[in-house]
């Protein structure tokens, strides 16, 4: 296939996971109202599909080394969509959470096999480039998504979100029958448990796998919390509407695809690993500016969205050096490498929002997790910058 073929396919791939995470976050308050219930228990709704995206991860990805890419692309998108319509029909908070574990099981396949096709394909410059492409997805869906599902509200009641996501996963299962080739050879042999303990056990135990991957989850798992923490913050302190919530991200969104441009533009002139500190150091600055605002005057739009902004430029700048460089030492594992990796950025993004959680007020959750996750991601690079690249 060729690289524009993969980067669309592994585009698509990848929108499905965040898209479904936050299109619906403008109806966060209508659901409270819908179910009678606590916007605890609704936010809630966030995390367990951030739950069983993550788990998932660990399946579908090795799976798909076993059984094929595309087949499992197909069976766990039949889930998602299975998903879309449970939720659709729920009448109570507890139908719609159980649907929404369900719902991110399914979504899973998009974000663990869509980096392993990048793999499978190419293993040169070429990978760096298409990492770099497709983070554009990563973080442009989760940013461009509320837009669409605020303006989206006012066309129809909250169902209709859910009945888009039905649809886009439609699409998916469409464009893998008809347009996605086989890229791995089938080999079920690898999906034995002893053997998919052992890519594991490998994988867990390989610092330079682990230390890259982290740097990857800190950065980008704090993206996949502001779905979590935006809403309340903009919507319910800074009294913004839900339509006006969903543009609003597309500062957010824009500061991301410049980035991802610039980046684009540098790579080939600049080596994609020398991006990386830079983009380490719009991390800390930007996180470090959001908590000083925060803890010393009330939220607004402009002190809680601006840093975020340059926050998400830096993150352009680490993406497709960390995760291509996660993945190429290990050809035979690339299903596993990615599906951790994936699993590792969710876990990370849902341990930041259960954490944020516990705070009573959301603002100071984000002020204080924010740098917390850049320092993190730095001293993992620093680490991992030291370390030898694996042998194939």
């Amino acid at each position: 296939m060729s690289e524009l073929k993969v980067t669309l396919i592994g585009a698509l791939l990848i929108a499905v996971g965040p898209v479904s995470l936050s299109l619906y976050t403008p109806a966060l308050p209508e659901l409270v109202a819908y179910f009678g219930t606590t916007e605890v228990l609704v936010q809630l709704s966030v995390t367990t599909y951030f739950l069983g995206f993550a788990l998932a991860q660990l399946i579908c990805g090795p799976l798909s080394d076993g059984l094929g890419r595309r087949p499992v692309i197909i069976g766990f998108m039949a889930v998602y969509i299975s998903a879309c319509v449970a939720i659709l029909l729920s009448h109570s908070i507890t139908l719609l959470l159980a649907a929404r574990t369900l719902q991110g099981i399914g979504a899973a396949v998009g974000l663990a096999i869509a980096r392993a096709i990048v793999r499978d394909v190419y293993s040169d410059a070429r990978a760096f480039k298409i990492m770099n492409l497709m983070g554009v997805f990563i973080a442009l869906a989760p940013a461009i998504a509320p837009t669409i599902g605020g303006l989206t509200l006012m066309a129809g009641p909250w169902q209709i979100l859910f009945a888009l996501m039905a649809l886009m996963g439609v699409a998916v299962i469409l464009v893998t029958v008809f347009s996605l080739r086989e890229t791995v050879v089938r080999d079920v042999s690898r999906i034995r448990p002893k053997a998919l303990l052992q890519s594991y056990r490998i994988l867990l135990t390989a610092p330079y796998f682990m230390l890259a991957s982290l740097v990857v989850a800190c950065s980008l798992g704090s993206i996949y919390a502001l779905a979590t923490l935006l809403p309340f913050i903009l919507m319910n302190q800074v009294g913004l509407s839900p339509v006006s919530f969903g543009m609003s991200q597309i500062l957010q969104a824009g500061s991301f695809v410049l980035g991802a441009i610039t980046v684009q533009n540098l790579l080939p002139r600049v080596n994609a690993n020398a991006l990386v500190p830079f983009g380490l150091m719009l991390l800390m600055g930007s996180s470090i500016t959001l908590m000083s605002l925060l803890l010393k005057t009330a939220p607004t739009f402009l002190n809680v969205m601006l840093p975020i902004a340059v926050f998400s430029y830096g993150v352009a700048f680490i993406l497709p050096s960390m995760l291509t460089n996660s993945l190429l030492p290990y050809p035979h594992r690339a299903g596993a490498a990615s599906a951790l990796t994936a699993f590792l950025q969710m876990a990370m993004g849902l341990c930041i929002s259960g954490l944020a959680s516990l705070f009573s007020n959301p603002t100071f959750g984000l002020a204080l997790l924010f740098p917390t996750m850049a320092t993190i991601a730095t001293a993992c690079w620093l680490a991992w910058r030291r370390l030898p690249v694996p042998a194939s």
